[in-house]
């Protein structure tokens, strides 16, 4: 029972993905943020969907942090100096299907503290 529940979920939280992406796209002056959270760690890139590229990238892994909103406050402040070394001020926001809580929304708390626009 519980694998039908855990595909389930997998398949609504896809769902919420890509509906959000058939509304959001990134540009070189705006692109947009993908944050991906496990149980483990999180991750972040900023994105560039013009040409496909990724301009920047944090990983909660390198930077030794957990999967809560500590660890995403502590993720948001790498990745906001990143974009500002790259002379980004606003971007985008996705946030990968997943609900808009927690450490999704700590994360995105954190970029706007950081100087970062969404």
């Amino acid at each position: 029972m519980t694998e039908n529940v855990l595909k389930r979920k997998l398949s609504l939280r896809l769902k919420r993905k890509k509906r959000i992406r058939a509304k959001i796209s990134g540009s070189a002056d705006c692109p947009r943020v993908s944050i991906f959270k496990s149980n483990r760690t999180i991750y972040a890139q900023a994105i560039e969907d013009v040409n496909s590229t990724t301009l920047c990238t944090s990983d909660g892994k390198v930077l030794g942090i957990k999967s809560n909103k500590d660890g995403a406050v502590v993720l948001a402040k790498d990745l906001a100096a990143k974009l500002k070394e790259k002379g980004i001020e606003k971007v985008v926001f996705d946030r990968n299907g997943y609900i808009y809580h927690g450490v999704v929304a700590s994360f995105a708390d954190a970029l706007k503290e950081n100087g970062i626009k969404l």
